[in-house]
């Protein structure tokens, strides 16, 4: 259960329905979801999130499966249940198979245990690492 109400788009603040509208025109779909919903307690919030998401998961140097699998990653790995879900949504929708799903979370496992491990130890950093070619 959320800790504030979620903002329904009929109870929604003027501000807050432009950024609803801005997301469901953006995403081709008929309502937002939750995670939305419940940042519209602070519409300067929801505008600043939902702008930078738009920045940030638009197609670059990164297509968008790309993208959306290294958001599943780190929300594995932060254990965000929410955002596990939304981006596996995403990723499926976007291209991403059961078996591409497995090896980003085998990756992500292993590079969590990798990283805890040279963290803990304290290993030196190699100095081959460190250069920039």
């Amino acid at each position: 259960m959320s800790l504030v109400k979620p903002v329904e788009y009929e109870d929604a603040l003027p501000a807050v329905r432009a950024v609803y509208d801005n997301i469901m025109s953006t995403r081709r779909v008929m309502s937002v979801n939750n995670f939305w919903k419940v940042l519209a307690n602070d519409p300067a919030t929801l505008a600043r999130t939902w702008n930078e998401v738009k920045e940030v998961m638009q197609p670059g140097a990164l297509d968008a499966l790309t993208k959306e699998m290294i958001y599943v990653a780190v929300s594995a790995t932060n254990n965000c249940e929410y955002c596990i879900y939304s981006h596996t949504a995403a990723a499926r929708k976007a291209g991403m198979s059961d078996a591409m799903l497995a090896e980003v979370l085998a990756v992500t496992g292993l590079a969590n245990k990798t990283n805890r491990l040279a963290s803990g130890y304290r290993v030196p950093v190699d100095a081959a690492f460190l250069s920039k070619s």
